[in-house]
């Protein structure tokens, strides 16, 4: 899990990408695939197997939710926005770490204590716009002096941890460095031994409104596309039931998101491939959010898409979690499908 740890404590805002794609550069250098970029900073590795006719594009998103400094008040005091969906609930009292060209610097999200709130206010969620973060400048000039400014991202602050079940891996940007993990050691474990030709990556700007999954299909005309992913756990007290997803249940499925409904041969595939390689799998039904596959599948023509994922507890806050197991299982069905994906399998996921 060393290459995990790595992408999650990673920073990447979206639209600062630029340090978690160089680890994609890295990595998918060091397994001898040929390099495509898309102008927004989209990065994919193509690899040639024993046929070429069919595109296969595996594309996890490099950005987590993030913000961005949006003020900086004359106390010294960092005001910020949502780069991505953030749930004003989970951010009190929280660690970031505001990024610079030459540093970073730690910080509190701060606001009003309790102690002084009017009766009805602590009744109510604080909101963002009314927070605030403390990095113990004295002022705005010294702030200034330390190179922070108006438009700088700022991210979460959680150490990965594996814990001691061996299993839960605990960490900042599961969502969606755990796509990109996916994606690398897939490229990794199918060397040459696929009918198509594969391009493995992934994609900026996804919490910020699928940006890169609209652009980047286009350096790489897919004919087919697996989009990664985290999915929502729905296993702790009070939530869901037996069939709803959970760490430890293997790769989730999609059946239905927000934003596409995958292709059904395709997705069938995936289902048969799971079940003769006797891996534990789950299906997943989203109507409130979406993924990349939501652009991708539209793409020209139309793009035969489905989206494997992982199950992950408390996204879009400091800190989730995911099954390590699951991430093991979800590697092997990617590459034991993109196996079956020759030409003649891959028509049959047209409309006729």
């Amino acid at each position: 899990m060393d290459l995990l740890k790595k992408l999650t404590e990673t920073p990447g805002a979206p639209g600062f990408e630029k340090h978690v794609r160089n680890i994609m550069e890295e990595e998918l250098t060091s397994c001898g695939a040929e390099l495509v970029y898309d102008d927004l900073g989209s990065i994919f590795g193509g690899k040639e197997g024993k046929e070429n006719k069919v595109k296969v594009m595996i594309a996890g998103h490099m950005d987590e939710v993030a913000f961005m400094v949006s003020e900086i008040t004359k106390d010294g005091y960092l005001r910020f926005s949502p780069l991505g969906g953030w749930w004003d609930q989970v951010l009190l009292s929280q660690r970031v770490q505001i990024v610079t060209e030459k540093r970073t610097f730690t910080g509190v999200i701060g606001s009003k204590p309790p102690h002084i709130l009017q009766p009805e206010e602590r009744s109510k969620v604080y909101p963002i716009r009314e927070m605030f973060i403390d990095i113990g400048a004295k002022n705005k000039e010294q702030v200034k002096e330390w190179g922070i400014h108006q438009g700088d991202p700022i991210i979460p602050i959680c150490p990965f941890e594996m814990l001691p079940d061996e299993d839960t891996i605990l960490a900042k940007a599961l969502d969606n460095r755990a796509g990109c993990y996916l994606a690398l050691q897939s490229l990794k474990e199918l060397g040459e031994d696929h009918p198509n030709m594969v391009f493995a990556g992934a994609t900026v700007q996804e919490e910020v409104g699928l940006r890169g999954a609209e652009t980047s299909p286009y350096m790489i005309d897919p004919d087919v596309a697996i989009v990664l992913d985290v999915g929502i756990a729905e296993d702790g007290p009070g939530m869901g039931g037996e069939d709803k997803p959970k760490l430890g249940g293997g790769p989730l499925i999609s059946f239905l998101d927000a934003s596409m409904i995958p292709n059904i041969p395709f997705r069938n595939l995936v289902i048969q491939t799971a079940e003769e390689q006797n891996i534990s799998y789950q299906t997943e039904i989203m109507t409130g959010g979406g993924t990349d596959a939501g652009k991708i599948h539209l793409y020209k023509q139309g793009v035969p898409t489905i989206v494997i994922s992982v199950a992950a507890r408390y996204i879009h806050s400091h800190v989730s979690m995911v099954s390590k197991r699951d991430l093991e299982d979800a590697t092997k069905l990617i590459v034991e499908v993109v196996r079956k994906l020759d030409e003649s399998t891959v028509r049959t996921f047209s409309a006729e």
